[in-house]
């Protein structure tokens, strides 16, 4: 998969985010919609729960014939993924941001075909991209392009005030970066257009898609509005 994977439509979901309705239907909306990734980020689910949820992720996937084309990574979990995969659910790989688990104990335990993205920090994210060593990790998550209630701390500075990115800001980073950057934060269908023409290589959402009445309807507009737009095949 870390040779393969798209992220050019990545979905991040927790129970969470969901409005009290349960995660795998939106799951398999999504999939069916043609997301290319997804992944499962909580703060309040137990290990069990969450592996749960990998499992009947997976068997989404599975059952959609799109095993070798979606991703399915956890996020900050690596207890979650080893625990999955020791089941023999398919999961992978991971996405951690720069405070959790180091990458490289992550990829000594996923193994090298494992996908593995890290979230830039946004008060740093210039700076970071040209200089970290990316060769233990597949995908920079950048943003937020809006503040978004689904993460309170998302692009946070040290004075607490939230600093979003402009769609310059994001064609800049598209440039400077050595590996692809997923953009989300608050990302909504309207801003698909230009977000797409910015050429990163992919966005993602959360209460676009979780919180729509009709979840499979919003996230084919969304696929289809950014394969109208993208710079990208």
């Amino acid at each position: 998969m870390r040779n393969s994977f798209d992220i050019s439509a990545y979905f991040v979901v927790g129970p969470e985010n969901t409005k009290g309705r349960p995660v795998a239907p939106i799951i398999k909306d999504v999939v069916e919609a043609g997301f290319t990734c997804i992944q499962i980020r909580s703060k309040t689910a137990s290990a069990r729960e969450l592996i749960a949820l990998v499992r009947q992720s997976a068997d989404i996937i599975a059952d959609a014939g799109r095993s070798n084309e979606v991703a399915l990574l956890v996020d900050d979990r690596l207890d979650v993924v080893l625990a999955a995969r020791e089941q023999g659910h398919k999961v992978d790989g991971i996405h951690v941001g720069q405070s959790d688990i180091p990458v490289e104990v992550c990829r000594k335990y996923l193994g090298d075909n494992a996908v593995i993205g890290l979230s830039a920090k946004t008060t740093e994210l210039f700076d970071y991209v040209k200089t970290a060593d990316v060769r233990q990790i597949d995908y920079f998550g950048a943003g937020p392009l809006h503040e978004t209630p689904t993460k309170h701390d998302c692009g946070a500075g040290a004075d607490g005030k939230i600093l979003t990115r402009s769609f310059d800001d994001i064609a800049e980073l598209t440039k400077l970066s050595p590996i692809p950057v997923v953009v989300g934060g608050g990302v909504k269908l309207a801003d698909i257009p230009q977000l797409a023409r910015t050429g990163v290589g992919g966005f993602f959402v959360v209460s676009a898609i979780s919180e729509a009445d009709e979840p499979k309807a919003e996230a084919g507009k969304l696929i289809e509005t950014w394969k109208a737009n993208s710079k990208r095949p």
